[in-house]
């Protein structure tokens, strides 16, 4: 994988009336095929998914795919009007959610730009959690 962009990702966590925030800055692949664009970067010891890669899918203004690869695979599917059932892999073990969309923004361009989405993660009835991620891509400069 080329790593000819920084990728700068905020992601913001609400649960049980607390927010947990957690920042990124890294370099990772960014390119347009066949109308989508893929957001590809490693993960690192910060993230606690040292050894994985994700890859942020974004298909148009209403749906992005969040894919884990690696020894903690995960699959996210946030699209805008459908509840999609995801597998998660984390330090705690291997959940199903499900996922709803609430809002996605979606301002990139061939050169980069910035994405920002959110949605809630629910188990059954209840809502698990609520979420946004805001990710800005920019080629990095050798």
């Amino acid at each position: 994988m080329r790593e000819d962009y920084l990728i700068s990702i905020k992601g913001t966590m609400e649960q049980d009336g607390e927010t947990d925030t957690v920042d990124l800055l890294t370099r990772g692949s960014f390119v347009r095929r066949n109308g989508k664009f893929f957001i590809s970067y490693k993960e690192s010891e910060a993230t606690g998914y040292e050894g994985n890669t994700t890859t942020v899918k974004v298909e148009d203004t209403n749906k992005v795919s969040m894919l884990r690869h690696g020894d903690a695979p995960s699959q996210l599917v946030i699209e805008l009007g459908r509840r999609h059932v995801c597998h998660y892999d984390s330090v705690h073990g291997s959940l199903s959610f499900g996922v709803a969309a609430e809002e996605i923004e979606n301002n990139l361009t061939e050169e980069g730009g910035d994405l920002m989405f959110s949605y809630t993660l629910d188990m059954g009835d209840s809502t698990f959690s609520k979420n946004q991620v805001n990710i800005t891509v920019q080629e990095a400069y050798k």
